[in-house]
């Protein structure tokens, strides 16, 4: 879709409003196509509307995006609903999504900014542990990996 491919130039020269628009006229065109939705929801969440962001990503998980484009509308999704305060609603679609995309570690570190803002500070730090022990190329941290996996979920405790 040319008018697409359009929108992806306008927003990396950083034309947010120009592709927000034509965006918007696809939106109009294609109202039922998952894609044309995660696109339409990242052209308003790149310009701080998240909440006209909401439905549009909601609506693209809904209908059903590739496994390319999906993890990504998850994680657009559930720091959208972080960003606005609803927390709550931002846990369960991490948690979906996590449980779908295990291996797309950019959910785990977002899920843990939501513990955070959820006061569950050890679930949060233990959920970026989790990721860096995980996803670590550092042979110090590898060295460690089993001293940080273990006291991970015991950081409130003195020995």
């Amino acid at each position: 879709m040319q008018r697409l491919e359009k929108v992806l130039k306008l927003r990396a020269n950083n034309l947010l409003r120009d592709s927000n628009q034509l965006m918007m006229n696809i939106q109009h065109d294609f109202p039922e196509d998952a894609i044309v939705n995660y696109q339409t929801a990242w052209s308003f969440d790149v310009l701080g509307l998240e909440n006209e962001a909401i439905p549009y990503y909601e609506k693209a998980i809904k209908l059903g995006l590739d496994n390319q484009n999906e993890p990504n509308a998850y994680l657009g999704l559930g720091s959208t609903l972080r960003t606005i305060g609803e927390y709550q609603k931002s846990e369960k679609v991490f948690q979906e999504g996590i449980t779908k995309y295990p291996d797309f570690k950019a959910l785990q570190v977002f899920y843990a900014m939501t513990l955070f803002n959820l006061k569950k500070h050890e679930d949060s730090i233990g959920q970026l542990l989790d990721v860096v022990i995980t996803s670590t190329k550092d042979e110090s941290i590898k060295d460690y990996e089993r001293a940080i996996h273990f006291y991970k979920d015991k950081l409130h405790l003195v020995w």
